[in-house]
């Protein structure tokens, strides 16, 4: 038995399902996969990904997070951060991972509204 290749595999198999719209069966093997691999930025990607698609929103917050920790310039994991943060009603630390988000890539429209929507929201707060 290849665990590198069982990795890929469930790594591999979790992004197929992720993208069929099964994301609780993609968090499955993408765990599994990151409890083997767990510095992979792209398994860590992924199964933040599945994690918000299945509501776990501190989950998924804290796997962006750590591949920010890694990588801080890593725009599409402070975009999922923020969406993340948004879901779990902290809208001032969602505004801030947006915002450097936005910042890094200002013609992604995905990030300008998002960041646009949780300004909105924090400000209707106040």
């Amino acid at each position: 038995m290849d665990p590198a290749g069982d990795v890929y595999d469930w790594y591999q198999r979790g992004l197929q399902l992720l993208t069929a719209g099964s994301a609780a069966a993609a968090v499955q093997l993408l765990a599994r996969a990151a409890d083997v691999e767990p510095h992979s930025p792209s398994i860590r990607e992924a199964l933040a990904r599945a994690l918000f698609g299945v509501r776990q929103y501190a989950d998924a917050a804290d796997c962006f997070r750590s591949i920010i920790e890694t990588n801080p310039a890593e725009d599409y994991a402070l975009f999922g951060l923020g969406l993340s943060l948004s879901r779990l009603g902290a809208f001032e630390a969602a505004v801030e991972h947006l915002a450097l988000a936005a910042a890094m890539r200002p013609d992604n429209k995905h990030y300008t509204t998002a960041l646009r929507q949780a300004r909105a929201t924090l400000n209707a707060r106040r």
